[in-house]
């Protein structure tokens, strides 16, 4: 578990930095998963600083690994190379019957 300075641990409400200092990852990453919406936080006031809780945090985690998981089953799959189920399309959008 993180803690901060003074050696207590880290609440329900994190800041952008210690969501940073988890993911070991730079506050600008951080702030910008927030700001696309692909981490949920909230903001204290009007213009206050965003909170993410932590519980979204490891929801977000969790989302990750199995997309992550995903990802490796689906590239060393059988179909993985074909076209059609890649999802890429080689000759533009298809036509509308």
């Amino acid at each position: 578990m993180v803690h901060h300075a003074a050696g207590e641990p880290l609440g329900r409400f994190l800041t952008i930095a210690d969501a940073a200092e988890l993911l070991a990852v730079d506050v600008e990453t951080v702030h910008g998963l927030v700001m696309s919406g692909e981490l949920p936080a909230i903001r204290v006031g009007d213009r206050g600083p965003w909170r993410v809780e932590r519980t979204h945090l490891e929801a977000f985690i969790d989302l990750r690994y199995e997309s992550a998981r995903r990802e490796v089953v689906w590239n060393e799959g059988e179909f993985a190379n074909v076209i059609e189920f890649s999802g890429a399309r080689t000759m533009g959008p298809r036509p509308v019957d």
